[in-house]
Parts: C-alpha cells; sequence; structure tokens
C-alpha cells in the first residue's frame, strides 16, 4: 500500500508518523493520483498543533501537491491518465504517495511548468494572488511592505508583486536571511527586530507608509504593521507564526489613520470554484511567464516530522517540500 504521513494527535512533530494508507478506487468526478512533491507550509503546522482543527477522520496533513493522473472516475472530461496536475486540497491530505480527488480540484500543468516546481507553489501561488489581486488590487508604483520576506510565501508574493510594477520594502528576522529578499526583488530590506523598523518603513515610502501590508508573524507585530500603512490602505494578517494576536481594537484603525484591515483565508479563497479557477490560471500564466519560487529546503516523505520542526523553528528559507 502507498505511504503517508499521519499524526496521533494535536502536539509535537513527534505526533507524526509514516502509516501504509489504503487508497480508493475514484469515483463519479473523481481521479486518483501518484504524486511525487508535496508542499509543507505553516498552515500544516497550525493543524498539527490544533489550533486548526482537524476534520472528523482526517489524520493525514498537507494542503497542495502535484503528480501524474493513474485513474479516472465516471463523467470527468477535463482529464485523462498520464496528465500531470497539481492542486490545493480541502479536506487536506497531500503528504502520501497516492490520492484520490475530486477532478474539479486538479490543474493540469502546461508543458513548461514542472511538478516539482508546482507542487511547491500552489499554495503559495495562490495566496500571493488573493493578497495582491483581491485583498488590495496592486497598481505600478504602489508601496508594499512583507514581513517574513524569505519565507516560502513572503518570497513569492515580493517576486509577484514586482512584476505587477510595485515597490516591495521587506522585513527579515536576521541579517543572513536579508540576502534572499533582496535575492526575489526587495527594493529596501529592514530587521524587524530593530527598534526603529516601523519610521523606516514610513520614511521609505514616501514618508507617508506603504499600501499594503502584509504580516504573516502575527503576535504583537500587527500592532506595529498598523503604523506603517498610509491612510486609506490595507493591512492583511495572514498568520500567527509568532503567537497569537492580541485583541485590535476598532478605534486603532480609524482616523488620522484611515486604513482597512484583512484577514484572508487562502483555504477560503481555493474552496470557492470560480475564484479556484481564477487564482490557479493565473498562477499558472505567471509561472509559464517566468515567476520563480526557489525550494530552500527538500525532505523525504518519511522525513516530514523534521521539516516540520525546521520550519517552525526558522530554520529555513523559501519553499519548504517533501518528496516521493
Amino acid at each position: 500500500m502507498p505511504l503517508a504521513i499521519a499524526i496521533t494527535g494535536s502536539g509535537s512533530p513527534e505526533t507524526m508518523t509514516l502509516v501504509e494508507l489504503p487508497i480508493a478506487e475514484p469515483g463519479p468526478g473523481q481521479a486518483r493520483i501518484r504524486q511525487s512533491i508535496s508542499g509543507v507550509n505553516f498552515v500544516d503546522i497550525y493543524v498539527r498543533t490544533g489550533l486548526y482543527p482537524l476534520p472528523p477522520g482526517q489524520t493525514v496533513l498537507g494542503f497542495e501537491g502535484a503528480g501524474v493522473v493513474e485513474a479516472i472516475g465516471s463523467g470527468v472530461e477535463n482529464l485523462k491518465v498520464g496528465d500531470r496536475v497539481a492542486y490545493v486540497s480541502h479536506p487536506l491530505g497531500s503528504y502520501a504517495e497516492m490520492r484520490t480527488l475530486p477532478a474539479s480540484r486538479l490543474v493540469r500543468l502546461p508543458d513548461d511548468v514542472s511538478e516539482r516546481l508546482a507542487g511547491s507553489t500552489m499554495l503559495r501561488g495562490l495566496t500571493a494572488h488573493m493578497l495582491l489581486h483581491k485583498v488590495h488590487p496592486l497598481q505600478p508604483g504602489e508601496w508594499v511592505l512583507v514581513h517574513a520576506a524569505a519565507g516560502g510565501v513572503g518570497q513569492i508574493v515580493t517576486r509577484w508583486a514586482k512584476r505587477l510594477g510595485a515597490n516591495v520594502i521587506a522585513t527579515v528576522g536576521s541579517g543572513a536571511k536579508a540576502e534572499f529578499a533582496y535575492e526575489a526583488g526587495a527594493d529596501a530590506v529592514l530587521l524587524h527586530t530593530s527598534e526603529d523598523w516601523v519610521e523606516e518603513t514610513r520614511r521609505i515610502a514616501d514618508r507617508r507608509g506603504v499600501h499594503l501590508a502584509i504580516d504573516g508573524i502575527g503576535g504583537t507585530m500587527l500592532s506595529q504593521t498598523l503604523a506603517t500603512v498610509r491612510p486609506f490602505g490595507m493591512v492583511a494578517s495572514l498568520g500567527e507564526a509568532a503567537g497569537p494576536i492580541p485583541p485590535i481594537q476598532i478605534e486603532e484603525l480609524s482616523p488620522p489613520r484611515a486604513i482597512g484591515l484583512a484577514r484572508p483565508s487562502v483555504l477560503t479563497y481555493a474552496n470557492d470554484p470560480d475564484l479556484y479557477q481564477l487564482g490557479t490560471k493565473a498562477l499558472m500564466a505567471e509561472l509559464q511567464a517566468g515567476l520563480i519560487n526557489p525550494i530552500g529546503a527538500e525532505y523525504a516523505l518519511k522525513d516530514a516530522a523534521r521539516a516540520h520542526a525546521d520550519l517552525e523553528a526558522g530554520r529555513t528559507t523559501a519553499s519548504v517540500v517533501l518528496t516521493m
């Protein structure tokens, strides 16, 4: 039987174990794929630790992957056996050698987009599309603040924003990570551990502040991030890597700031059929046109617990993947 990584309960990476997984034959509207790669994302850590609950009966982690179609069920007209595909799927379960999924979730890959690239990019790429086209439709010349810009989401958001003609101010947690943000195209890189990074961000952004700030750090960072945005700008709060976010009072958004605060979810975005089709089509076009999403760390499926530990501890940059 094919192998998968399941969790025995909420907790540390030690709850993750390699198991044999029975694979269902595809039913109507479904397809079975043999996977070559699965992305590892911080949202997987949120699920493993219990911050985001697992659906009843679900034990396998992972929301994105890529592989080759091995079998299709009745009524599937958009795929055939042998097609290379990638996906974002909910419920989760991509930490596995094989999967049976609704065919509507599978995106056929263009000839010049590899499984390796697509399988490591789907969730982060949809996140970037959501932020830069839905949360705040970015215009050429606008300023964007991207926290944790050396990470997987930070790098692809920076690269996509630059392709749209924006100016990017990136923050990183250490000087060693600054080069990764610059390589992604950031115009300026600041340490978010420095005392004056908020004032410096506003100074660089025309002394008025950024049009869009993207905060995937959480914790106490969000209250500081609000101060970097110009009037009628937008703050997107994505995650809680640094811990829970203290309550935000609505008055903190009021004049003279007059800014917006969004809490967008890429999983909700991906679960909307129209937005999923729109976002994945745009992502494939960007990948074909040269959008890069480097893989910073690669692990065998059996080493998924180590991948989680390294990602959670901040020892990785760019995308993190499991290979089958």
